[in-house]
This record gives structure tokens, sequence and C-alpha cells, in this order.
């Protein structure tokens, strides 16, 4: 039976991994803890990682609070919606500027790679917005920022890899580009879409600033911004005097923080061999 040897190289790659790994569980865990403890032992700072007098009174104030429903109800709307025309616009985009036959490819390459460097700022965004009536709608969620151009080039990488002959034998048989790209490319295109596709939707899911900026309907909101108001300016703690106040609010910020990041958490592993693949296939090449 062989010993595996490990290099100096393995060994601290995996040091640095492993403290990676706590460093990023350990606030979760802690929420976790502090969230289901007591008030009493929240209050004497004895909680870290483990749960003291288990009580859920804190998820149950905050999945009985209407604004929550609203704002999980709102942001699967802008989430499901944002990313399905995100994707489409982006695929679509990116496979024009793929071919090497598209008439000023490399112009329209320095177009968009310029909005990199350069944008137009809050305010001149914020007056375009207005003047196409999409303030204080859900398309103000959506439309702004449909496509990102970082992940445009990505897939843009992606669709150029492809095999010239399995595009040439699709024109052979008759297909146009439409139907080259949507029966040839799309469906060999898995991993990069449910990549970009995760990119958008977690992109969404946090968005609580152009929110902040266009929506001024409360019944808008996503629940980041909801989460945001909860957090910074909290208005419905339950006052059971000064010490206790404190201890139920900050339990109560970690509950809903909890809530409102717990759902894209879930959806993360059943994307991870996507994500993975279609990364470094997107990336191999500017």
């Amino acid at each position: 039976m062989s010993v595996r040897k490990w290099s100096p190289f393995a060994v601290f790659n995996t040091i640095v991994l492993l403290f990676v790994v706590v460093v990023t569980l350990y606030p979760f865990l802690h929420m976790i803890a502090v969230s289901l403890s007591a008030n009493t032992a929240v209050m004497k700072g004895s909680v870290s990682l483990i749960p003291k007098g288990f009580q859920v009174d804190m998820y149950r104030i905050v999945l009985n609070d209407p604004r929550i429903a609203s704002g999980y109800r709102n942001t699967l709307i802008y989430v499901t919606l944002g990313t399905t025309i995100s994707l489409l616009v982006t695929a679509l985009g990116a496979y024009a500027l793929s071919r090497r036959t598209f008439l000023f490819r490399r112009g329209f390459m320095l177009i968009i790679i310029f909005t990199i460097l350069f944008s137009g700022g809050m305010i001149p965004t914020f007056l375009v917005v207005n003047e196409l009536g999409l303030v204080n709608t859900m398309w103000a969620m959506i439309l702004p920022g449909a496509v990102s151009t970082w992940n445009l080039i990505i897939m843009r990488t992606f669709f150029e890899q492809l095999p010239v002959e399995m595009i040439e034998a699709g024109k052979i048989d008759g297909l146009h580009d439409l139907s080259l790209f949507v029966r040839i490319v799309l469906p060999v295109s898995k991993p990069i879409l449910a990549t970009i596709g995760l990119f958008y939707a977690v992109g969404i899911w946090n968005n609580f600033y152009s929110a902040l900026l266009y929506l001024r309907d409360s019944e808008l909101y996503p629940l980041q911004l909801i989460l945001r108001n909860m957090v910074v300016v909290p208005d419905n703690i339950v006052s059971q005097g000064m010490g206790s106040e404190l201890v139920i609010e900050e339990s109560l910020k970690y509950a809903t923080i909890l809530v409102s990041t717990l759902p894209i958490l879930l959806v993360y592993p059943f994307l991870q061999k996507y994500f993975v693949k279609g990364a470094l296939i997107g990336s191999v090449k500017g």
C-alpha cells in the first residue's frame, strides 16, 4: 500500500483553504447560534457556536412579519424574470460577437469593453431610468442591469471555443443563425448558462441599491431592502427593558439575515458542477 507524499505547496494550500473555510463558516454558525439562543444567554455574551437555551421565537417573529412574505414574493419574481431576460440577452449578444463573420465585431467589442472602465454614473443612470418610465415599477429592478459586460465576455469566449465544424454542419443542413443558436449552440452550453445564470441570480437576489434608488412603493420592495431596513433601522423590536431590547434586536437581525440568505445558499450545490466547469471553460482565453 503506497503512502501519499504531500509536497510543501500542497500542505500550504490545504492550510490556507482550511483557514478560508473557517473564516467563511464562523459568521454563519455564530448567527445561527445567537438567533436560536435564549435572550439571557445572548445578553451575557456566552453564545459562540452552540445555541444556549434553545428557542425559535426570533424566527417566528420574522416569518410572521408580512413584509418578509412580500419581500420574498417580489424577490422571487425579480430573480426569475430578471435572470431569464439577462441570460437571453447575454447569450444572444455573446453568440453574435463570437462569430468572426459578424460585421463591425471588433468595434462593438471595444465599445462594450469601454463600459467596464467608464460608466454614466448614478445621476445620469437615474435620469435615463426615470425618462423611460421605469421608476417605481418592477422593471427598474430588471432592465437597467440586464446585461453584465463581464458575463457577456465570458460567454462570448465560451462560444468562440465551440467547434467550427459543428456550426458548419448545421449550415449544411439548412439552419439559419437563429436555428443554429437554438438547436445546436444552446444544448451544448448548459455549463456556461448555469454559471452565468447563477451570477445573475445572486446579483439580483442581493440587489437592494436599485430598489433604494428607483422604488417608492413598499409593496414592490425586494427582500434585501426590507432586510436592510430591519437591520439598519429596526422598527419592530420587542421592547422588554433596555438590556433585553438590545438582545432581541441582535437576535432578530441574525434571524432575518439567515432567513433571507438561506434560499440562495440551497440553490448553489445543485449548480456547482456546472459552475466550476463553465467558469473555467469561459475564461480560457479573452
